[in-house]
C-alpha cells in the first residue's frame, strides 16, 4: 500500500547492488522530506480530519449591500401604505346597495405638468385593470370642482383640491400616490374588483371623450328666452363649455 521508498531501509547490501538510477532516486528521496506515521492504520487520518471539521472558519460573512437594504426598505414602505390606505376603506356595500362605482377626478390641462403627469398616470392604471371608470374632467366641466370640494369638506377652498382624486363606492380612496402604492402592492385589482367591466370598444357618439355639444343650445351656452323682454340666457342643460354628458357611454351623475 504504501510507496517503496517509505518501506525500504537503508543498507549496505541494497546500496552496492543498486543501479545508477537508483542511486539518484534514493538520494532525491533522502534530500526530500521524509513522511512519517505514527502507525500503519488510518485513525491518525480521522483525527485529522475530525480536527480540520472543528475548526471553526475565518471567513466573516459577506455584508449586506446598500442596494439590497434599499430594496428591502422600499418594498417595506409601499407594503405600510397599501394597508394604511386600505384602512380607510370600509368593508363593501351589501348586495341590493348603491353600485359600487369608481369615479376619478382628473384635468386634462397642460397647464402645471405635475399635476397632468399624476392624471394621465392614475387614468392609465385604472384602465390596465379593465374596469368601469367615471372620468370626470375638471377641465371640460368646472361644476365638478365645487362637487370635489363638497366630497372632501377638510379643504378650506375648493381651489385646493389636488388632483387626481379617486372614489371607490362613494368612499375616498386618495390620490396619485396612494393609487401607485396600492398598485405596487397588488391591492388595488381587489379593491375597485365590485365595478364593472370596462367596454373595450370606443363609443359611436363621443368618440370616447364622453362629453358632447349641447343640443339645445348648439354648443353656445345661450338661449333666446322671451321672458322679461326677451333676450339670450345661459343655457341650463350644458356647462359653461356647451357640453353635456354623452349619454350613451356616460354613467349618469349621482
Amino acid at each position: 500500500m504504501w510507496l517503496p521508498w517509505v518501506k525500504t531501509r537503508p543498507s549496505s547490501a541494497t546500496s552496492t547492488s543498486t543501479s545508477p538510477s537508483s542511486t539518484a532516486l534514493v538520494a532525491a528521496a533522502a534530500a526530500s522530506p521524509r513522511l512519517s506515521f505514527s502507525s500503519p492504520s488510518l485513525k491518525d487520518l480521522q483525527a485529522l480530519l475530525l480536527s480540520d471539521a472543528a475548526t471553526p472558519s475565518l471567513q466573516p460573512a459577506a455584508p449586506c449591500s446598500p442596494s439590497s437594504r434599499v430594496r428591502v426598505f422600499h418594498r417595506v414602505r409601499v407594503a405600510a401604505s397599501a394597508l394604511r390606505a386600505l384602512r380607510t376603506l370600509q368593508a363593501p356595500p351589501p348586495a341590493g346597495a348603491a353600485e359600487r362605482r369608481v369615479v376619478l377626478y382628473f384635468t386634462s390641462l397642460h397647464v402645471v405638468r405635475g399635476t397632468y403627469e399624476d392624471c394621465r398616470a392614475v387614468r392609465a392604471i385604472l384602465r390596465g385593470l379593465r374596469v368601469a371608470v367615471d372620468e370626470r374632467d375638471l377641465a371640460m366641466d368646472p361644476r365638478y370642482l365645487h362637487e370635489l370640494a363638497a366630497l372632501l369638506p377638510r379643504l378650506a377652498s375648493p381651489r385646493r383640491a389636488t388632483l387626481p382624486q379617486v372614489f371607490v363606492g362613494g368612499r375616498h380612496l386618495g390620490g396619485a400616490d396612494e393609487v401607485r402604492r396600492l398598485h405596487e402592492a397588488g391591492e388595488l385589482r381587489r379593491v375597485v374588483g365590485g365595478a364593472g367591466a370596462a367596454s373595450l370598444a370606443a363609443c359611436g357618439r363621443c368618440g370616447g371623450e364622453q362629453y358632447v355639444l349641447c343640443g339645445t343650445c348648439d354648443g353656445s351656452h345661450k338661449r333666446y328666452s322671451a321672458k322679461g323682454g326677451g333676450g339670450f340666457r345661459a343655457c341650463a342643460g350644458c356647462n359653461e363649455n356647451g357640453l353635456v354628458r354623452c349619454p350613451d357611454c356616460s354613467p349618469p351623475d349621482v
